[in-house]
Order: structure tokens, then C-alpha cells, then sequence
């Protein structure tokens, strides 16, 4: 996480910019995105809950967070995607089939004689 001194205030409160251009949550080490995929993704946590698993996050960064995101929605919509393809890329690359072969087949024969 890039210290405050190097990051570029955007006008909402609690939300600053590294010089990639991520938006960051004040005095945290956290990322904008991070809260968005709490509530957008497989969890679709509330702020509150949130808050309750990331206690240093206060419910007013969080907020921050949201509104930064929806007033910026297709860009970081954008970002997420672009990320997400290069997850997938670098799983393609380091997959190995054959040990994922063998830990399934170890896992089945476990919770079989279970």
C-alpha cells in the first residue's frame, strides 16, 4: 500500500489514488475493489457485515468505498474485468491437471470412508 504522502486525493471523502490509478481507502491497506467484491460478489455482504469483518474499516470508508464505486461503475467494472482475465491466465499457465486429478480422487476416497 502506497503511504498517503504518495497518493492523489478524487474528491470523495476517505478514497485516494495510487499512481496506477487504484482507488484506495484512507489510513487502511485496503482497496476500493476489495469492499466492492464483498458486496457484489459470491458473499454479498452488507456494510454492516463488512464492518464486522473488517473492523479497522470504518462504516463511513466503507461507504466512501460504495459510493466511489457507483459513481465510477463502468471503469471499475472495467478494471475488475481486466483483472479477472488475468487471473484466469495465470491459472491456465500454473494448472496442473493431473496433481488436481489425484487430490480430488484423495478427497473422494476420504469423505467415502468418512
Amino acid at each position: 500500500m502506497p503511504t498517503t504522502a504518495e497518493l492523489k486525493p478524487t474528491g470523495f471523502p476517505h478514497i485516494y489514488l495510487d499512481a496506477q490509478g487504484r482507488g484506495w481507502i484512507d489510513d487502511t491497506n485496503t482497496k476500493v475493489v476489495e469492499v466492492v467484491y464483498d458486496v457484489i460478489g459470491v458473499n454479498r455482504l452488507t456494510p454492516e457485515r463488512i464492518h464486522e469483518e473488517h473492523p479497522h474499516l470504518s462504516m463511513a470508508q466503507i461507504h466512501a468505498a460504495l459510493t466511489y464505486y457507483y459513481d465510477n461503475k463502468a471503469a471499475l467494472d472495467a478494471y475488475m474485468a481486466k483483472e479477472y482475465e488475468e487471473y484466469l491466465q495465470i491459472r491456465a499457465q500454473t494448472e496442473n491437471p493431473e496433481l488436481q486429478a489425484r487430490l480430488r480422487a484423495v478427497k473422494q476416497e476420504r469423505s467415502a470412508g468418512s
